[in-house]
């Protein structure tokens, strides 16, 4: 009986093998050429075939092998070439008609007879119709492999090379694999695949780690997305392998498409500990342009369980819409998208992914697996210098239709713009430009700069008179380049820092920083960004109503008051609050935001001492295009915090707040002012006493703090603002950078004592949590305040619509 057993047992686990052998892909074609070897070779389990004098593929007019003198420095594969020193081919019989990969492999390794040296070798390599390659060159001392795709409709493939003039062609190592049907579509939208070659750029794995060979189906090396990553402190790696189901999901993914390896690692945003972020993970990637590219993106839900049980995000190429609200909620389903985009002008593809907008998503977005592949163009070129641009005499005459366009634009333009000057200027109309810098008085004080936009929150100037007292000077809480900053109190109790301005007839400056300041804080929902209330412009004012800051600014609590001095624990967590503000406006928007007054004056503290980055009014969008590195501008801001760069050239970076940042962590290590003019004269600039003395190793810790500081925290939070301080703006971190060495600075200090409350705790109370998503939670306190004044002062008209 045992033995019937036993054998019964042995027939089962023999027939799943049968079945499991059968699911595994084996190509019908299979070339594997060790070139110039007379012994095979392996990698990782796949066996390379001499390539001997009785090839029977291979047509030459010259048989000439080389070998490598170094043995140890690379795989076997790689030890060996044939060199080509005349138009020479591979012809194989194809079984199986449909996608192949061609796959070749060169390294030019150092060889003794100088006739055929490798490391000068250029040439051109063929495929039936297609130019795979032209006037090429491998890298030296780098082992290359150039991967190809093309659909085979013959019973043969031929493989042509080709040396360029004076020169020779080598090949170490050579690859033609049937691919699985699957695989590579025919077609994409519109975009026919069928008659095209194609190039793989890229196979990039996400969640910085690389996948071997020997851990795909079909042999293909996944590389880390590590180094493509624009800003690596914005994600996270994550990995959960054996999560992959391939049987769950609507779309049936095979292993083909993409390993468990691929599938079970990826990159996702860093938003666990910040549900107000609004931000994208982004990769960069250099293509050549003038080309279409197949890309396909794979994903699969890494998270278990999910948040809010649902899981969407957006998936953009190049700023574009890859997919919008991509349901990703199902843990474990593999899942892919295929896109075609074409490259006229830009050598550059950018993928990103980021939050969805769909309710109660949580803010967050993943990429498992990317892959890209250059198509040919219509005459079958994968070469970049055969890539389909005009002609010189056609380039000429575009150059020509382009400046009569412009001169004819131009002139309408000037015509639209003469009759709608002179038709307000009748109507005594207020006209506000586009850009805030520039700004068109008028004599009718009671219309709204604002009226064109969509800006709601305007409160009537008796309400606001009503709530300061009639801004009296007993509520007087602060003073500025713009103005002084009230107290106010609504009916309902509800207290606010109100801003009042120059009135707009005589300060054309304040008007400007005035509506800059409004529209920039009505886009922003961040809870380390001080949250507009609204606005008032009626009768000539420019008054800007914030959420009150019970703990006032952060200098106050360093010098020159007598408000209770901060602990160092506290001075960090207030930096990593500002840091974090100051990193989404450099990241978190549509279009990078520069502070360009960044200061201890501008960073106010809440009633749990948690920071808000205040003052937007000098404000600046960065460069518009990813390859401006900056904005040329007139100079503004705080003496003492101006980055030198930006002061003596006007070019304006997000590094110009990298600076003002540094110069604000110095404050809050020294607790002394920027410009103390009643210090010694070496004394009296901050940055330069405070350099000076970093360099001979001499203490500047503020004396209230110095018996608290840990060594090691102290260390890597001046090392950080010493690095902010650097002379050149690219020499300095990004915010990212910073946020993530004052975390560190933080750690280094230890656990706060028992009385002390953690920041995530003071930051989110439980009543702001029962509010439910807490990506609104800074637009559910304004909505609140707003609504309660609504119900105190009268009907909803009067104070316009919200938004």
């Amino acid at each position: 009986m045992r033995i019937l057993i036993q054998e019964m047992l042995i027939r089962t686990l023999f027939f799943f093998y049968l079945i499991i052998s059968s699911l595994e892909f084996t190509p019908e074609n299979n070339y594997l050429i060790n070139c110039g070897s007379f012994n095979d070779t392996s990698i990782d389990d796949r066996i390379f075939l001499a390539d001997n004098l009785n090839s029977t593929v291979l047509s030459t007019p010259e048989t000439i092998f080389a070998n490598s003198s170094n043995s140890n420095s690379v795989l076997d594969l790689y030890k060996s070439a044939r060199i080509f020193n005349g138009s020479s081919q591979y012809n194989f019989s194809i079984n199986k008609k449909g996608w192949h990969w061609i796959r070749l492999h060169f390294f030019p390794f150092p060889i003794s007879n100088e006739k055929f040296n490798l490391s000068s070798a250029k040439f051109s390599v063929f495929a039936q119709n297609f130019t795979l390659l032209k006037d090429f060159q491998p890298l030296n001392n780098v082992p290359v492999v150039k991967e190809f795709s093309l659909n085979v409709n013959s019973n043969n493939l031929l493989l042509k090379f080709t040396p360029s003039r004076n020169s020779l062609a080598f090949l170490n190592g050579l690859e033609v694999i049937s691919l699985p049907d699957e695989l590579i579509p025919f077609s994409i939208g519109n975009q026919n695949l069928e008659k095209n070659a194609l190039e793989t750029v890229v196979r990039v794995n996400m969640g910085n780690v690389t996948v071997s060979s020997k851990d795909d189906p079909l042999g293909r090396i996944w590389l880390s997305d590590y180094n493509y990553l624009s800003n690596v402190n914005l994600v996270v790696f994550v990995s959960n392998i054996h999560l992959v189901n391939y049987t769950k999901g609507e779309e049936k993914v095979s292993e083909n498409i993409g390993p468990s390896s691929v599938y079970g690692t990826g990159t996702k945003l860093h938003s666990v500990f910040d549900p107000n972020t609004q931000i994208n993970a982004t990769w960069l990637f250099n293509v050549d342009s003038g080309f279409g590219y197949f890309i396909r993106f794979h994903f699969c839900n890494l998270l278990n369980p999910i948040p809010n049980n649902n899981f969407f995000f957006n998936v953009f190429l190049n700023s574009e819409f890859v997919v919008k609200d991509l349901n990703l909620s199902t843990s474990g389903a593999p899942m892919y998208k295929d896109v075609v985009v074409v490259t006229n002008v830009v050598p550059q593809i950018r993928i990103s992914v980021g939050p969805s907008n769909v309710r109660n998503s949580y803010p967050d977005g993943i990429l498992n697996g990317l892959e890209i592949m250059k198509i040919s163009t219509s005459d079958g070129s994968l070469a970049a210098v055969d890539a389909d641009f005009p002609s010189s005499s056609s380039s000429s005459k575009l150059k020509v239709w382009i400046i009569v366009s412009l001169a004819i634009g131009i002139s309408l333009i000037l015509v639209v713009f003469t009759v709608v000057f002179l038709f307000r200027r009748r109507k005594r109309h207020v006209m506000i430009h586009s850009t805030p810098d520039h700004l068109t008085e008028e004599d009718d004080s009671n219309s709204s700069i604002f009226s064109r936009s969509k800006i709601g929150y305007r409160f009537p100037l008796a309400v606001v008179q009503e709530a300061t007292d009639n801004f009296s000077e007993n509520r007087v809480i602060g003073i500025g380049g713009f103005g002084k900053v009230y107290k106010g109190v609504f009916k309902d109790g509800t207290k606010v820092a109100v801003k009042r301005g120059i009135s707009c007839s005589s300060s054309k400056q304040g008007l400007s920083e005035f509506r800059t300041e409004v529209e920039l804080l009505s886009q922003f929902r961040h809870r380390h960004l001080v949250s507009l209330i609204g606005y008032c412009d009626e009768k000539n004012e420019m008054i800007i109503i914030y959420e009150f800051m019970e703990n006032g600014t952060l200098r106050d609590h360093l010098y020159g008051s007598d408000k209770p001095k901060l602990n160092w624990r506290k001075r960090v967590e207030i930096c990593i609050g500002s840091a974090k503000g100051l990193h989404y406006l450099h990241t978190g928007t549509m279009k990078r935001i520069i502070h360009r007054d960044v200061k201890s004056a501008n960073i106010l503290l809440d009633e749990n001492l948690m920071a808000k980055v205040a003052d937007f009014g000098v404000s600046k969008t960065g460069p518009d295009h990813f390859d401006q590195t900056h904005v040329s501008t007139a100079v503004k801001g705080s003496f003492g915090y101006l980055d030198p760069e930006y002061l003596t050239m006007q070019k304006l970076t997000e590094k110009s707040d990298v600076y003002s940042f540094g110069v604000v962590m110095l404050e809050i290590l020294t607790g002394r002012p920027v410009i103390d003019p009643s210090k010694p004269r070496e004394m009296v600039n901050l940055v330069e006493w405070a350099m000076k003395c970093s360099r001979k190793g001499e203490e500047i810790v503020d004396s209230d703090i110095v018996n608290e500081v840990r060594p090691e925290s102290l260390i890597k939070f001046q090392e950080t603002a010493e690095k902010c301080l650097a002379e050149r703006g690219v020499d300095r971190p990004t915010m990212g950078d910073v946020l993530w060495n004052l975390e560190c600075a933080l750690q280094l200090q230890g656990k706060q004592k028992e009385n002390e409350q953690p920041e995530e705790m003071r930051d989110v109370s439980a009543t702001e949590i029962s509010l439910g998503s807490m990506a609104d939670l800074a637009a559910v306190s304004m909505s609140k305040v707003f609504s309660e004044l609504v119900k105190a002062q009268g009907t909803r008209s009067e104070f316009g619509s919200a938004p």
